[in-house]
């Protein structure tokens, strides 16, 4: 219904909340034309970017400016906060974490903008959980800004993409249905945890980090530190061409998700159809390589 709207009025953008509005989704017109919806991990890059280099072009930016995401969401968060000289903390996923931390560092670094891959964003610390009312003005003021200068909101995506790498994710929810469901999902954990593979899709695992035993290592170099986050049953592994794939089981259904992170370089606009294409194929060869079909 909104996409056939916002057609029919030759808008800008489009914006949705869920009910509780405190997650927004936005729909823009591609570099083709054509309307397209953005997923949240493109979203949160758009807000993030946005409030650094905004608050940078503004002089208002700090030197103890940080922003925080989660372990399940895009990497390109990371990347821009580093180019930026911002500083970045990976927490586990829900907004009561990014609000823990907030207190944590309160007086001592000065929080930006929080978000995650589920479309949840939190500006500012005056909330402290993720909010659509001041995520749908944020992204108001971002596609007025781009427009000002002849652009859009996927214009500057790319932009994103170019300065910063490209970075395409996914993910699949795989439910175990039956009495034994659960179980299924505890031994295929359990599996990954003992024997995590040496290679998916080709390309040879690095780094394991298991946020169960909160233990990261290198398998390549036997190196092992401790990951300072609260117990979560998540794995990740993080392989040499940069694709970083997590674990993450439901704690109250049979289920367990697949979050799929993959990068490449994007070297001019017109080969973003070409290298998302190359990045798509290389998620389903990692599903295909985990046998996650």
């Amino acid at each position: 219904i909104g996409l056939n709207k916002a057609k029919m009025l030759n808008a800008d953008i489009l914006l949705g909340t869920d009910p509780d509005a405190d997650r927004v989704g936005i729909g823009v017109k591609n570099h083709k034309g054509e309307w397209v919806l953005m997923n949240g991990n493109q979203t949160a890059v758009l807000a993030f970017a946005y409030m650094i280099e905004a608050r940078k072009a503004k002089g208002i930016a700090q030197p103890n400016d940080m922003v925080i995401t989660t372990i399940v969401t895009t990497e390109m968060i990371n990347e821009v906060a580093k180019q930026n000289n911002v500083g970045c903390y990976n927490v586990l996923t829900g907004f009561k974490w990014i609000a823990e931390k907030i207190k944590e560092l309160e007086g001592k670094e000065n929080y930006v903008i929080g978000g995650e891959e589920s479309f949840g964003l939190m500006i500012g610390d005056q909330i402290r959980d993720k909010d659509a009312v001041s995520a749908v003005a944020l992204m108001c003021e971002m596609a007025a800004y781009e427009k000002n200068k002849g652009k859009s909101l996927f214009d500057k995506m790319i932009e994103l993409y170019l300065q910063y790498g490209f970075y395409y994710e996914n993910l699949i929810s795989i439910t175990k249905k039956g009495m034994n469901g659960q179980k299924e999902i505890a031994d295929m954990m359990n599996g990954y945890r003992t024997s995590p593979p040496a290679v998916i899709n080709g390309s040879a695992v690095v780094t394991v980090l298991d946020y169960q035993m909160q233990i990261g290592k290198n398998l390549i170099t036997g190196e092992s530190w401790t990951i300072n986050l609260p117990k979560s049953n998540v794995l990740q592994f993080i392989t040499t061409d940069g694709s970083k794939i997590s674990a993450r089981p439901s704690g109250t259904e049979p289920k367990i998700k697949f979050y799929f992170s993959v990068n490449t370089k994007l070297a001019s606009k017109d080969e973003f159809d070409t290298k998302q294409l190359e990045l798509e194929n290389r998620i389903k060869g990692i599903i295909s390589s985990m046998n996650l079909n």
